[in-house]
């Protein structure tokens, strides 16, 4: 069983930025495909960023692409989303995500991952 724990989350004003931290516990994750999802309350989880096993791809929702990047450490079992000129749009709970088996295409939907952390709040002030 993996489990993830995401941090940095808080309050910002627009155009700020916020640094989210995901680390794991329980067992590594090197070879996970990793990544990001946020969630406003009574809507649906929707995808932010991923990164393959390798740590040399990576892919982003169309709303965050050149504002938000996300990297990892598998040798401390930890990914991270840095995220710049933040707008009140990316207000949400984010979640931070693991794939148990190994992948080699994007992916995109909660259903294709099998680990979650709690979630860490992201409020951007206008």
């Amino acid at each position: 069983q993996v489990q993830l724990v995401e941090s940095g989350g808080g309050l910002v004003q627009a155009g700020g930025s916020l640094r989210l931290s995901c680390a794991a516990s329980g067992r590594t994750f090197s070879g996970h495909t990793m990544g990001w999802f946020r969630q406003d309350p009574g809507k649906e989880r929707t995808f932010v960023a991923g990164i393959m096993w390798s740590g040399g791809s990576t892919y982003y929702a169309d709303s965050v692409k050149g504002r938000f990047t996300i990297s990892r450490d598998n040798a401390k079992n930890a990914v991270w989303l840095q995220m710049n000129s933040l707008k009140p749009e990316d207000t949400a709970v984010y979640y931070c995500a693991a794939r148990r088996t190994f992948s080699t295409v994007p992916l995109v939907r909660p259903i294709e991952y099998d680990y979650w952390g709690q979630g860490t709040q992201v409020t951007v002030s206008s």
